[in-house]
């Protein structure tokens, strides 16, 4: 095996800390062609489709490749502004803020920087920077609040096959979760009461969160229970009895059963229940993108209206607000105990220097 080596390495150079934030990933342009080989890489994983290989790769390649990525950039062309997909430009604003934040404190030695699991920037890409930049020790957050297999595994499997490949590896920590970590909790509950001084309080409050199939549960998958701990706690920071919210899984895909209840199913039932005004909600998502924006924001709203509900909002994302970027950052410093981000002393690195020098190679 050949491996990715360093041969620039510069030994006066200060080691540095680096803040890896990493999410799903986004298509680079809302066409089929992008489509196609976004979904053929993000489908491809075996985190995600738990069915055997061979099988699912005829059906994803004779099939759903043959299909979906049409109808899929006609979706991503009405989320995709001037400045890209949402999901890239919300993840570098929070990128950019954390690492203002976290400079602002004093921590003038950390890196921060974001990749995305599926799409561009890749992992390979930006590690590749990091470490050229002198990171020697590694913090990576996924941002999914919720554990899965199918999105942080799925991480961690693509951070393990990087460093693989690589001659030097860093000091490494990763957050696999952060379901009911408080700071989260407050900046979501915020986030909602904000919502709720300037428009009011609709009849029910809908947490909403990315479906994965019934069969990952029944084998061990925690996601399902993690996303009811995040809902009740932000139900009791709000003051909520059980009556005046639902969690409900969004995103299904195929004809397996998923999770359930199903949001667009139970947005369809409620006005017969007497629910003529909802709010949704998705604590599952740290950054808007195509399932809050189009699926959430548009399409079940027209699910809801058209049974005869009367009011409908989508309360947005996290993104790069204040109290998200403050909960962000507590939770990376928590995790950082124990690392030293000054800047090593100048002895340590002269010696080092001088020590190539003398014996080059």
């Amino acid at each position: 095996m050949r491996y990715i080596n360093t041969p620039n390495y510069d030994h006066k150079q200060n080691d540095k800390i680096g803040i890896l934030l990493t999410n799903l990933g986004t298509p680079d342009e809302p066409t089929p062609k992008a489509l196609k080989r976004y979904l053929k890489q993000f489908l491809s994983d075996p985190r995600v489709v738990e069915v055997p290989r061979l099988l699912w790769w005829l059906i994803l390649n004779c099939v759903i490749l043959q299909i979906r990525p049409r109808r899929s950039a006609k979706a991503y062309a009405t989320v995709f502004t001037d400045q890209g997909s949402p999901l890239l430009f919300n993840t570098q604003a929070q990128s950019d803020a954390i690492a203002a934040q976290l400079q602002q404190q004093g921590m003038q030695n950390v890196v921060v920087d974001f990749a995305m699991r599926y799409g561009n920037p890749s992992f390979e890409t930006v590690l590749d920077k990091m470490f050229a930049q002198g990171v020697r020790k590694l913090l990576v957050l996924p941002l999914y609040p919720q554990y899965s297999g199918s999105t942080s595994a799925s991480t961690f499997d693509e951070l393990a096959a990087n460093f693989m490949r690589r001659r030097w590896l860093p000091d490494l920590r990763f957050i696999s979760h952060y379901p009911d970590y408080a700071p989260f909790i407050r900046a979501a509950a915020e986030k909602i009461r904000q919502h709720w001084q300037q428009h009011g309080q609709a009849d029910k409050l809908i947490l909403s969160y990315h479906g994965i199939p019934k069969r990952y549960l029944l084998n061990g998958d925690p996601y399902h229970c993690e996303c009811y701990k995040t809902s009740r706690l932000i139900a009791e920071e709000l003051g909520l009895t059980k009556d005046q919210y639902l969690t409900t899984f969004q995103s299904r895909f195929g004809r397996e059963e998923w999770l359930k209840p199903y949001t667009d199913e139970t947005l369809k039932a409620l006005p017969a229940q007497g629910v003529k005004s909802v709010q949704v909600f998705c604590p599952g998502f740290a950054a808007d993108c195509l399932e809050t924006i189009e699926e959430i924001g548009e399409e079940n709203k027209e699910y809801f209206i058209h049974a005869g509900g009367e009011r409908y909002e989508y309360i947005t994302a996290l993104n790069a607000e204040p109290a998200h970027i403050d909960a962000l950052c507590q939770l990376i410093q928590e995790n950082l105990q124990g690392w030293q981000v000054e800047a090593d002393s100048e002895r340590v690195v002269r010696a080092e220097a001088l020590r190539v020098e003398k014996y080059p190679g």
